[in-house]
This record gives C-alpha cells, sequence and structure tokens, in this order.
C-alpha cells in the first residue's frame, strides 16, 4: 500500500513539473503584435523610418510582429488604421503622428480600449499617457537658422515651405527659424509661405510659381528635406543655381545634394535611433518593465564639412548604392 502511495505521489510530482514546463514553454511562445502607422509611406522620410522599424524588429526582437500601415497623409486614413489595430487586437500601436491634436482622440480610444500606443517621429497633444520618442523640432530648426544668418545675403529674399497644419514638428520648427534667423534678420523679406504637406511634387509646384511670380529668391527655408529636395527640382529646371536650400530630416537624398553643393544644410534627425529606441521602448511597455517615458535624440547639423560620414551610414544601411 506504502508502495502505491509511494508511486502515485511521484505521478503528481512529474504532472505538476510538466504543467509547469508547459506553462513557461507557452509563456516563452508569447508573440507581440505591434501595427506600426506611418504618416505617408510616399514621403521619403517615413518611408525611411517604416523600414528601419521592420529592420529592427527583424534584427533584434524574434518575440514581435509588426506590421506597416500606410496614413496617406490623411487623419481619416490614420484614425481608420487606429481603430482597425483595435478591433484586430494588437497588443501595441506605434504611431508616427501627423497631427498632433486630430491624432489624440483615436488614440486616447484606443489606450481606453486596452491597446497600448506609443508615437515616434512627433507626439500628440497628450504626452501624458502616451510615450513617445522624437527629437526637439525646435533645435533642429535653430541649428539651420544658426548657419542661415550668417549665410543669407543682406535684405535677402527667401520662401518658405510648411508641413502639414497642425503638425506640432513643423509647427515648432517654424519657432525655430523665428527665434534664431528672422527675429535677428529684420532686413530679410519672406516673400511666401505655403504648406506643403512634407511633399516634394506639390513643394516643386509653388517653386516654379514663386520663380515665376518674383524671380531672383536668396534662399529656400524647408521644415523638411522633402519639401527642400522639390522646390530645388524647380530651380534646377528654371537654370538656378546660387540659391540656398535648407532641410531638416537627413535623407539619404539631402546628403546627396549636400555632397554636391545642391542644398546648404540639413539636421539629421536619424530613423535608424529613432527606430532603436521607439521598438525598444514598445518592447519594454508590453513586457512592463515601463509605464511612460518621452526619449529624445540628437539633431546633428549636416553641411559640405561632414556630409560623407552620413553619407556613409545610409551606404551602409543601403539607402545609397
Amino acid at each position: 500500500m506504502k508502495k502505491l502511495i509511494g508511486v502515485a505521489l511521484a505521478f503528481l510530482v512529474c504532472c505538476s513539473f510538466l504543467t509547469a514546463a508547459v506553462g513557461v514553454a507557452g509563456a516563452q511562445e508569447k508573440v507581440y503584435r505591434i501595427a506600426y502607422i506611418a504618416r505617408a509611406q510616399g514621403d521619403s522620410f517615413a518611408a525611411w523610418l517604416a523600414n528601419a522599424i521592420r529592420d529592427e524588429v527583424a534584427r533584434n526582437y524574434p518575440d514581435v510582429r509588426v506590421d506597416v500601415f500606410d496614413g496617406q497623409s490623411r487623419n481619416e486614413v490614420i484614425t481608420a488604421h487606429i481603430e482597425n489595430a483595435v478591433v484586430n487586437r494588437y497588443d501595441l500601436i506605434l504611431l508616427q503622428p501627423l497631427d498632433s491634436e486630430a491624432q489624440v482622440a483615436p488614440a486616447m480610444a484606443a489606450m481606453d480600449a486596452g491597446v497600448k500606443v506609443v508615437t515616434v517621429n512627433n507626439r500628440i497633444n497628450d504626452n501624458d499617457r502616451a510615450p513617445a520618442v522624437d527629437a526637439d523640432p525646435v533645435e533642429q530648426a535653430a541649428r539651420n537658422a544658426r548657419l542661415a544668418r550668417e549665410q543669407v545675403p543682406q535684405n535677402g529674399r527667401v520662401v518658405v515651405l510648411m508641413g502639414p497644419a497642425g503638425n506640432m514638428h513643423s509647427d515648432m520648427r517654424r519657432v525655430g527659424w523665428q527665434k534664431e534667423f528672422f527675429d535677428h534678420r529684420p532686413d530679410v523679406v519672406i516673400l511666401d509661405e505655403q504648406i506643403a504637406n512634407w511633399n516634394k511634387d506639390e513643394a516643386m509646384r509653388f517653386m516654379e510659381d514663386w520663380i515665376l511670380t518674383y524671380g531672383k529668391i536668396d534662399a529656400i527655408i524647408s521644415m523638411n528635406d522633402n519639401m527642400a529636395a522639390g522646390a530645388l527640382e524647380a530651380t534646377k529646371a528654371a537654370g538656378i543655381s546660387d540659391i540656398l536650400a535648407y532641410g531638416v530630416d537627413g535623407t539619404a537624398e539631402a546628403c546627396l545634394l549636400i555632397r554636391d553643393g545642391v542644398m546648404t544644410s540639413t539636421t539629421l534627425q536619424s530613423a535608424y535611433e529613432l527606430a532603436e529606441k521607439a521598438v525598444g521602448l514598445a518592447y519594454d511597455i508590453l513586457t512592463d518593465k515601463k509605464e511612460h517615458e518621452i526619449i529624445m535624440v540628437d539633431c546633428p547639423l549636416i553641411t559640405q564639412e561632414n556630409v560623407e560620414e552620413y553619407i556613409e551610414v545610409h551606404r551602409r544601411a543601403g539607402n545609397i548604392q
């Protein structure tokens, strides 16, 4: 009888160990699903960031799956993607906001429904709830503006290209230009200022009109590289080469334009660094290591003097052949 009891106890102990082992194995097999919502895949920087996020997950997070959704530069499309991510039970939404105010309500609704949200490369107007990885847009512009203060000729004639209305990065970069350039150079004339929505083609069309309307233009002040590159295509077609042009992002295209003396300067917001920190923060939140954090990345100035090192970074990443 004692032998039977002993065998039974041994069997129960073995079963408990097996159950625990199965439980541990099950926990290890958990795959976290992230919905990455890009503001617009047609935007060169947004595409760079989306690719960098895919690569970061593939390299370093075997227990994470990321699906990329294109916001198409339309708030209603971004809202629909957020709502669908909730319906499809994603664990976390990684959001590149287009409009800092328009994305507040859908992001908060997702969080209320139990889906975690992290923003990257812009923030929504609710930093108390939404963790973020970003760069300082005022300083991004200011580093260009301090250079432009010395380069733009006396009584210079400039045009300004803005990102989407309501986009915090566009608005705050404009603040940086005001504080560090226009307030110091009251002689400078702003010929025109228009919203080109981060879009190269829109910027090119504005620049074509400005060349016909105003003739001599000394500088293009753009809130991102993509719009600056579009404006420079218009100047090239018009046979204009003596024009200054400033941007933000440090895209591969901008670096090549700076190397070739076509574009003057830009400030880097590295998609690689943003992706590394954003995916890392998202993972820490998913695994309950963190609840809320705002992480800022640096924005070094890129000119002809140092552009080769950034071209090499893009070359190693496959962005430049």
